[in-house]
């Protein structure tokens, strides 16, 4: 194998658990590349009670403690950019351009966490004579974080540098696909300086999610995957009187005018659909046509075959999310829908490994069928096309979705893109941007089926979720001018 048996990170040392393991599947040769613990309630019980352990000094040190342990774990990060992207690249598939962007993505976030010591501030105020109020931000004490397989370095960063700098110790859930990358991080951070039981990690299945939202002394959760799963945790979690931001699934719209720019909408439609092979939540999924975009649709599929499967365009995670892709588009084709470009036939040109999980672009034109397009997440570089009469419709169109994790216009016509920014039942709007991801110190976070629970996963709109506000009143001594509050 290429890499070690992975193991769980308990105080500080990584270490064995009697458990069951399963194997770690490359998707770019369908090789075995490691093997990884399927843990139980006891270990992420140990991992825990070395959290619960750490906590008083780690939550005793100030800010700018913290956040120097954060610069020195960002400065590492810096210096392996490469080895990260290689290991992503290896356990996700992801190219190396797409890799490097990730840990890239990763450095951003963890500067931001640096930054926590000038942004989360308490305020004081003198609110009547004598008499001042003082607001602090207060860590919660342990919490946790249950990540996807399609971002394993990123998503991490999403939460745990920020849960850190305001004072939390934390165990960290990897998806078992890609358990490789947070053993890294682990590594990285015991390396810049973070105590033993800070940071925990504990892999497994869905046993060790139910032991997170289950445990007594796990305060918050976050949790990113598909909607159906995250339904479950943040029920679970919250009825065990946690809090939780669980996110979900997405099919992001895009309505797409007659006017759009075709090399700009075409090239950038077809990055979004296509990068990490569509397996990211922010995926371009859907156009809604409104009027005669037949340019921009020609162009569009002759864009997407320059992602070559092997070249471009990384594999699907696994064999059964490939075979699950192959049978929606074999039944979308069946219920009459054109296959405008078919990416279950594509041309190998030794490329792709012929044992790894590859799939090709595919566009899926519903326009001259009675069949309605299914309104379930596809994760995978499979785009569709609908119609709309007017950009009114279209909008109407957008709210039908369950989903609400981004939303775009494609338009030169200014009155146009504002109103669908207003009025697109989405947490993120794109102009012209088929990604429209937020960066730092803007917030991400959907509406609707794709976000459970308040506030946003990154960002200032984060702080508040990892941390709770204390207020302190206080008074020294009796004032000759008083008021009815003194």
């Amino acid at each position: 194998m290429k890499y070690q048996d992975v193991r769980n990170f308990i105080n500080g040392e990584f270490v064995s658990c009697d458990n069951k393991r399963m194997d770690v599947d490359s998707p770019l040769t369908g090789s075995v590349i490691s093997t990884v613990p399927l843990s139980s309630y006891h270990d992420v019980d140990l991992a825990v009670n070395a959290a619960k352990n750490a906590f008083p000094a780690w939550s005793g040190m100030t800010s700018k403690m913290r956040s120097q342990i954060l610069y020195n774990y960002r400065q590492l990060l810096e210096e392996n950019v490469e080895m990260l992207a290689a290991i992503i690249h290896d356990e996700n598939g992801k190219t190396m351009d797409e890799a490097i962007a990730e840990v890239r993505k990763s450095i951003e976030l963890t500067e931001f966490a640096c930054s926590i010591p000038q942004i989360a501030v308490g305020e004081v105020l003198e609110v009547s004579i004598g008499v001042e109020c003082r607001t602090e931000y207060a860590p919660l004490g342990v919490v946790a974080c249950i990540n996807p397989f399609n971002f394993p370095h990123m998503v991490p960063h999403w939460t745990v540098p920020n849960a850190l700098a305001l004072g939390n110790c934390i165990v960290v859930k990897p998806s078992e696909l890609t358990p490789v990358t947070t053993t890294k991080m682990a590594e990285m951070l015991k390396q810049a300086g973070l105590p033993d039981g800070v940071f925990n990690v504990v892999n497994g299945a869905k046993d060790v999610v139910e032991a997170i939202c289950d445990h007594p002394e796990i305060k918050a959760v976050s949790f990113v995957g598909s909607t159906p799963v995250a339904q479950i945790v943040y029920r679970r979690a919250t009825s065990n009187l946690k809090r939780c931001l669980a996110l979900g699934g997405a099919k992001n719209h895009l309505i797409v005018l007659p006017d759009a720019n075709l090399e700009l909408s075409a090239a950038d439609i077809a990055a979004s659909m296509c990068g990490s092979a569509g397996q990211r939540c922010m995926a371009a999924s859907v156009m809604i046509a409104v009027g005669n975009v037949n340019p921009i649709v020609e162009k569009l599929c002759e864009e997407v075959l320059k992602f070559i499967p092997g070249k471009k365009m990384p594999p699907i995670i696994s064999r059964q999310s490939r075979e699950n892709l192959v049978a929606y588009i074999t039944e979308a084709e069946k219920n009459g829908a054109v296959l405008l470009v078919d990416g279950r036939q594509f041309s190998n040109d030794e490329q792709a490994d012929p044992n790894g999980y590859y799939l090709g672009p595919t566009i899926i034109d519903w326009r001259h069928t009675d069949a309605k397009m299914p309104y379930q997440e596809v994760f995978g570089p499979v785009f569709e096309i609908i119609s709309a009469k007017s950009v009114e419709e279209a909008i109407s169109v957008q709210h039908e979705s369950p989903f609400g994790n981004a939303a775009s216009a494609f338009t030169q016509n200014g009155a146009i893109a504002k109103m669908v920014a207003q009025n697109a039942s989405a947490g993120m709007i794109g102009i012209n941007i088929g990604v429209p991801v937020p960066r730092e110190p803007f917030s991400f976070g959907g509406w609707n089926a794709s976000k459970f629970g308040a506030g946003d996963i990154t960002g200032k709109s984060s702080l508040g979720f990892w941390s709770q506000l204390k207020k302190v009143t206080s008074k020294w001594a009796k004032q000759e001018i008083t008021d009815w509050m003194s």
